[in-house]
């Protein structure tokens, strides 16, 4: 079994984006992380995690209300911002290494609550007009759903307590921390799935 084969062709690329509200139209990315896996004797695991933090893009608009769920402070030199232009495409070029080391033909984001973070990748994709997209334009995997039918509970914290992975309330809302366990549920979630490969 390999990564290609285990999930159709597909790269699972899990990620977690924090945003200046829930309006992908007019709210900007302020913080996006991602953690590329690997299959390993028949086994999915954490590889490595990236994380970018994003400057709002011009002309958007940011709830004050977001900043006071996620504690960013957008204006703070300290955090190193980058264009979202620049984000993605370094966001990007791990993705495609990583997919051609698993020989996959395109990449699937997993997420809890994916729709969420597909709609804002997809729109920041839009609005910086990137030709070279890895991931799927509307499929997604969403690791609350999946937690849904397999731990009875749609929120990371109970998820993960529920899968015995250690979750630290302290360090929640930050894409770097969500990821990680977003990650560690997912391969929680798979490696204790049973699977028949159909040749």
């Amino acid at each position: 079994m390999t990564m290609n084969r285990r999930f159709r062709g597909y790269l699972p690329v899990v990620a977690d984006i924090e945003t200046g509200g829930f309006n992908a139209a007019i709210n900007p990315m302020l913080e996006f992380a991602c953690v590329l896996l690997t299959w390993e004797n028949n086994r999915l695991r954490p590889l490595s995690s990236h994380r970018w933090a994003v400057a709002p893009f011009m002309g958007s608009s940011i709830d004050p209300a977001s900043l006071q769920f996620t504690g960013i402070n957008p204006a703070d030199p300290g955090r190193r911002a980058v264009p979202e232009s620049e984000a993605l495409k370094g966001f990007f070029k791990e993705v495609r290494e990583r997919m051609k080391t698993d020989d996959c033909h395109r990449a699937i984001l997993v997420a809890h609550n994916a729709s969420f973070d597909h709609q804002f990748l997809m729109r920041a994709v839009d609005r910086n007009n990137m030709k070279r997209n890895p991931f799927h334009p509307f499929s997604t995997i969403d690791t609350a759903s999946l937690s849904a039918v397999t731990y009875g509970h749609t929120v990371l914290r109970e998820a993960c307590s529920r899968a015995g992975i250690d979750f630290d309330v302290s360090q929640a809302h930050g894409a770097l921390y969500d990821a990680e366990r977003t990650a560690d549920l997912f391969c929680a979630i798979v490696n204790a799935t049973p699977f028949t490969f159909y040749e």
